[in-house]
């Protein structure tokens, strides 16, 4: 990361006459987060990608305000995450989420965005790739550029991403898993399975609907899973008490789970994202397996705070797996230090 942090410097030294006037951002657009990196301020924001709207469809709340109101409004507000598994599912909310996002970070009120480079999943289409494009030049920004996400991982967690030599990225985020292999500044094979942590929390609910006879809310499976949720056998099983509504009297309930009724339910989704873990290494060009074998594979995004997910991949493919320090901010990192020196990385941007 030294080279990063010396183009941070000397972007900031060399300062044009009229840049006082524009905010350039780097967003990582996500599903359940969205995190937004300031040309030479860092990390400004990291905020859940919900948006609050009244009866006229204009938000109320972004972010943290909005997430509190998730599953508990009344008739006049509703609670929308625009994005889906990694992609825009409603355009304009999407456009009245990034346009709220960036407000809270402007530095100052007559400031406009005039370059912002954000992250987009590797397996997206040409129209969902236009579809972000048009939201954030509609939400103000004059110049768009877009990158992979499994590629701004790399160059967040300090990867050379030009250098002839493999690495395999591994990014589970909210909708979507990135697998990549990354090696002289492009994507060597790239597989993008539609399934994250959402869907580890539709897991929960569904169990506690099953076999408890419980109905909890998302952000309840999502405390859970955080908490408790494991892909592996602990050392020290974890247990909680949690509420819900109960679906035979309808009355609220508490019920006792332990962490191994959570590995239970979400087995299922996790596996299939170790799988298609090996069979993207079936994949990956024998050179460049070799490199991955000295080099191991790192994980990023959120889902790899999941405990003994390590742990799983490693038994199941007998390679090392690293976890990078704070997955979650790996991407946004990334992405920053490409919005700092547009040039250098000007062949891993679209």
């Amino acid at each position: 990361m030294e080279k990063n942090a010396s183009n941070v410097q000397k972007k900031q030294n060399n300062k044009g006459w009229f840049d006082w006037l524009y905010t350039d951002i780097a967003i990582d657009l996500g599903t359940a987060n969205t995190l937004i990196y300031s040309r030479g301020e860092g990390i400004v924001l990291n905020e859940p990608s919900i948006v609050a709207l009244n009866m006229q469809n204009e938000p109320v709340a972004t972010g943290h305000e909005a997430r509190l109101m998730h599953e508990k409004t009344h008739k006049n507000i509703r609670t929308v995450r625009p994005l889906r598994d990694g992609v825009i599912a409603d355009f304009e909310v999407a456009e009245q989420m990034i346009r709220g996002m960036i407000d809270k970070v402007k530095m100052k009120w007559y400031s406009s965005t005039r370059q912002m480079v954000v992250c987009v999943p590797s397996g997206i289409t040409e129209v969902e790739r236009r579809a972000v494009r048009d939201s954030a030049e509609h939400a103000g920004a004059k110049s768009v550029h877009l990158v992979d996400e499994p590629m701004a991982a790399a160059i967040g967690i300090g990867l050379n991403v030009h250098e002839p030599i493999g690495n395999m990225i591994v990014d589970v985020g909210g909708g979507t898993t990135e697998i990549a292999v990354i090696a002289l500044s492009g994507i060597v094979f790239a597989q993008s399975v539609r399934l994250g942590g959402d869907e580890l929390n539709d897991d929960i609910i569904n169990y506690f609907r099953r076999n408890h006879n419980l109905l909890i809310g998302e952000r309840t499976a999502e405390k859970i899973k955080c908490e408790i949720g494991s892909a592996a056998p602990l050392d020290e099983e974890l247990e909680m008490d949690t509420k819900g509504r109960d679906l035979v009297n309808g009355v609220p309930r508490t019920r006792h789970v332990t962490s191994k009724d959570v590995r239970e339910a979400i087995s299922e989704s996790v596996n299939t994202i170790v799988e298609s873990i090996t069979k993207s290494l079936e994949q990956t060009p024998p050179e460049l397996s070799a490199d991955i074998l000295d080099r191991g594979i790192l994980l990023t995004g959120g889902g790899a705070k999941l405990k003994n997910l390590d742990k799983l991949i490693r038994e199941t493919t007998d390679l090392p797996v690293h976890i990078a320090e704070d997955p979650l901010t790996a991407v946004v990192r990334g992405t920053g230090a490409i919005l700092e020196d547009l040039e250098y990385y000007r062949t891993v941007i679209n």
